[in-house]
């Protein structure tokens, strides 16, 4: 493995960082953003178009906003002409649906598919912290290892087939979007008769209404005014709707899914590019 090149298509927040996280790690990365080079981290080596990269690398990495994205790219990978890619490592946000759909058209170009969806946000990807939550064929997953540990000290097999990594994703970003939405109305209340936001915030996380808001969200960019975590409103928005279609396809309740669906669909038109800990504001605004 020692020659292994890795290709990384999708260079946003998260997918600057987990691919300079590869570079750093010492593997060999090439490159490609629809947008063009500017954002193609230090130590990878920037092509110009997905086929270029297919040509190039053994694996290749998502890291794209949605499935239709995904399935683009996993097209443009199956026809490049002497593609040298033999599987792909899929860190976008998905659902299981989609990730069964790119699975089978790489297959059926014997490409393996490892879905491997990540969850801390662009900081932890910088720290090292964020959670990859894989899924797929033994092979597959053992193959695809070095780049895995390349993008993080924190990996969990979760499943032997794809789709499984996108379930624990998306019930994960449904946890922490009603949380932060449920906190900002919380804080809101507070602040409203006359409580100051930062002892509020230190009191929940000494107490039982601790979550990721109050550890987070809240002390590194509402209070400090920063709203910077990398991750738009937009984005959160399409991860809690495709939860909430999945729980309904397989029967499952949706109650507080749907409230929280619906809050976050509000925002996400209001504020599309805003960054997700915005939400604070807009709701505290009674929006």
């Amino acid at each position: 493995m020692s020659d292994l090149v890795v290709g990384f298509v999708g260079l946003g927040n998260m997918g600057s960082a987990l691919a300079a996280n590869l570079a750093a790690a010492g593997l060999a990365v090439v490159a490609h953003d629809a947008v063009g080079p500017a954002r193609a981290p230090e130590g990878t080596d920037y092509v110009r178009s997905v086929s270029d990269v297919a040509r190039a690398a053994d694996i290749v990495v998502f890291s794209l906003p949605d499935g239709a994205a995904s399935e683009s790219v996993a097209r443009a990978l199956v026809a490049a002409e002497d593609r040298r890619a033999t599987h792909v490592v899929d860190t976008s946000t998905v659902g299981p649906h989609a990730a069964l759909d790119i699975a089978a058209l790489l297959a059926d170009a014997d490409v393996a598919y490892v879905d491997a969806p990540v969850s801390g946000g662009v900081a932890g990807a910088r720290a090292r912290t964020l959670a990859v939550m894989v899924s797929g064929d033994d092979a597959a997953c053992a193959y695809v290892e070095p780049v895995l540990a390349g993008l993080s000290d924190r990996r969990h097999r979760v499943g032997d087939r794809p789709g499984l990594g996108q379930a624990l994703k998306l019930a994960n970003n449904f946890l922490s979007a009603t949380a932060l939405a449920a906190t900002s109305e919380a804080v809101a209340f507070g602040t409203a008769l006359g409580l100051d936001i930062a002892t509020m915030v230190e009191v929940l996380n000494a107490s039982s209404g601790n979550n990721t808001a109050t550890s987070d969200k809240f002390p590194n960019h509402v209070i400090t005014g920063r709203y910077a975590s990398g991750f738009a409103s937009a984005l959160m928005a399409k991860d809690v709707a495709l939860y909430v279609a999945a729980v309904e396809e397989q029967g499952g309740p949706s109650t507080v899914g749907k409230v929280t669906a619906r809050i976050w669909a509000r925002f996400a038109a209001a504020e599309p590019g805003a960054d997700f800990t915005r939400i604070y504001p807009f709701l505290r605004s009674g929006e």
